[in-house]
């Protein structure tokens, strides 16, 4: 193999990563505008667009996701209770999105075994805390990539 295969192998897989992580950023958007239209927060869709957006950023985006609101559930609206659903929602969010979409769509568009979705981003965030969360699930892809290529077991 020349460098130039090495670099279509790692492109392609990057792309795969990359439409896995968007499809993602928008099933996490819909989770959010489906929830927030439930709870009645004021301008769902533009939090429901930022937390798709904000998805791209691991660990921290999804914090920078609720605290919007959050802060209209608990000023802005007239039920007391309104931030604590928003919290309950970001809970739900949280794990649907790290226990299955996540590993389900790499799985799906990066062929990444869905424990090692699971796994590796805990393994890698002890080793290297911050940079090994972040990435972890690109890596994974161009990994998988390559063993896909040599015709080894991907599972």
């Amino acid at each position: 193999m020349d460098w130039r295969s090495h670099a279509r192998t790692t492109g392609t897989a990057l792309k795969h990563w990359f439409i896995a992580q968007c499809q993602d950023s928008l099933c996490v958007a819909a989770i959010w505008l489906v929830g927030l239209l439930i709870i009645g927060i004021p301008w769902a869709l533009l939090w429901a667009v930022l937390a798709g957006l904000l998805q791209f950023i691991p660990n921290f985006g999804a914090v920078g996701a609720v605290i919007g609101p959050a802060f209209c559930g608990a000023f802005l609206t007239d039920d007391s209770f309104d931030f604590f659903y928003v919290l309950m929602l970001f809970a739900i969010v949280m794990v649907v999105d790290g226990l299955f979409l996540q590993p389900y769509l790499m799985k799906r568009t990066a062929k990444v075994p869905f424990w090692a979705s699971l796994v590796t981003p805990i393994v890698l965030g002890i080793i290297i805390p911050f940079w090994g969360v972040l990435l972890a699930p690109p890596l994974l892809a161009i990994v998988y990539a390559f063993r896909q290529k040599k015709g080894l077991p991907t599972a």
